[in-house]
């Protein structure tokens, strides 16, 4: 597996892109594997973190930036950022020629638009690249299809088995879905590229992001925070009365630029609400729900390793649900699609709401194992009542998702999957 290249979701959509726009920006975390997906379909590369040119690069682009866009095309500029002015020239470039697959541009920040002079729109597409999903790296089968259940809700799953046991699911998603971490020789050392990654997010990147200087502990403090609230809907405060039990001389505002340069990494990821017209608004939860791109960026900040969450697995459902919240992630947007989530201040919930292009959607439940299951279904069906009697759009698929073996349809229609049996 060394040197293979295991295909990714975003494949098709990157090259979708490349047909139909000048230039594509990839963005998403470090060490998502957006450089090695990207050189699969570039015909030249440059490559601006080079130690050996960089300041060379960074000078010519300073002096004349469309001599670094000479090239085969399509051309990869990786890591884009260091040098915003190519922003601006790859713009210039694609309308001077107006040809379609001329740039993939990488980046792993968010990047200030104060810094390039136009937007991009309309020659630029933004796509962003995710983490592995379990199908992916090769540990869900992908026998029970996102897409074929929307084209026909009725199909019949009954009896897929999913090969991935308990042990199995921990120790993914504290390994997470780095690519690398799949070419370490033992476990110890796939599951301390977790680690090191947040360990490089505290001591360099949440400063670097942009230009202000952190206090590594303070970031880890906030990570750490976040962590023990993943996949809840804690605010901000709470975060910060946390955190403040350590650290007294964080305030609301210095809580807040630390999570925007953590949202500028692509580390934090929440979840937005859906808020359809069938309870007052003030009966919506609005908030976002807390949740990393990765759930190994959870279990490396609280230092839990797989031997712990199994003998914690209800600390483990909070980061199960973050696994499948990224999972989901990645097969919606294959389908064009996005993810939210649903709770009122009756209780009724749903953990995620899978919403397509179309306007088709799916409430979805998280259950780590079978005994949560009658309880995420009638959550489901109730929701579902009570969409009806608003009279809007009704979900096309009610879906419980869980860590377990066997995927069936109960006789209400809810459909039992297990996490390593999906795929988009």
């Amino acid at each position: 597996m060394k040197n293979e290249y295991l295909p990714r979701i975003v494949d098709k959509l990157l090259a979708q892109r490349l047909e139909a726009v000048g230039a594509v920006l990839l963005v998403g975390p470090k060490w998502c594997g957006k450089t090695t997906t990207a050189q699969q379909q570039a015909r030249s590369v440059l490559k601006l973190q080079d130690p050996d040119k960089t300041k060379g690069y960074l000078a010519t682009a300073e002096v004349k930036p469309s001599l670094l866009l000479k090239g085969e095309n399509p051309r990869l500029i990786d890591e884009w950022q260091m040098a915003p002015v190519l922003w601006d020239a790859v713009r210039n470039t694609v309308d001077e020629r107006g040809e379609e697959g001329l740039f993939i541009l990488t980046g792993s920040t968010v990047v200030d638009e104060t810094s390039i002079m136009h937007s991009g729109t309309g020659r630029i597409s933004r796509l962003v690249m995710l983490p592995m999903s379990l199908f992916e790296s090769r540990e869900s089968n992908g026998a029970v299809s996102l897409a074929a259940l929307f084209k026909e809700p009725e199909l019949d799953i009954d009896g897929v088995m999913s090969e991935l046991t308990v042990e199995a699911l921990v120790f993914a998603a504290c390994r997470g879905g780095w690519p690398s971490s799949l070419k370490k020789k033992t476990e110890k050392a796939a599951l301390f590229e977790a680690e090191n990654y947040v360990n490089n997010i505290c001591d360099t990147d949440a400063g670097a992001v942009d230009g202000t200087r952190r206090n590594p502990e303070r970031v880890r403090a906030v990570l750490q925070s976040y962590s023990r609230n993943i996949s809840t809907l804690a605010s901000d405060k709470t975060i910060l009365q946390d955190v403040a039990a350590s650290y007294s001389d964080i305030t609301a505002p210095t809580l807040a630029a630390y999570l925007d340069a953590l949202e500028k990494l692509y580390v934090i990821s929440d979840i937005p609400a859906w808020c359809p017209s069938i309870r007052s608004a003030t009966a919506m939860r609005s908030g976002r729900k807390k949740e990393f791109i990765d759930p190994s960026i959870a279990a490396a900040a609280l230092g839990l390793t797989p031997e712990r969450l199994l003998l914690d697995l209800n600390t483990f459902g909070f980061i199960f649900e973050c696994l499948c919240i990224r999972d989901l992630k990645a097969y919606s947007t294959a389908l064009g699609g996005h993810v939210s989530y649903y709770h009122d201040r009756y209780g009724l919930e749903a953990d995620c709401v899978l919403h397509l292009a179309d306007g088709r959607y799916a409430l979805i439940e998280f259950k780590l194992g079978t005994s949560g299951i009658e309880e995420g279904a009638e959550h489901l069906l109730k929701l579902q009542e009570l969409i009806k009697a608003a009279q809007i759009r009704e979900p096309s698929l009610l879906m419980v998702i869980t860590g377990g073996e066997m995927a069936y349809t109960r006789k209400d229609g809810v459909k039992i999957i297990p996490i390593g049996t999906l795929k988009n």
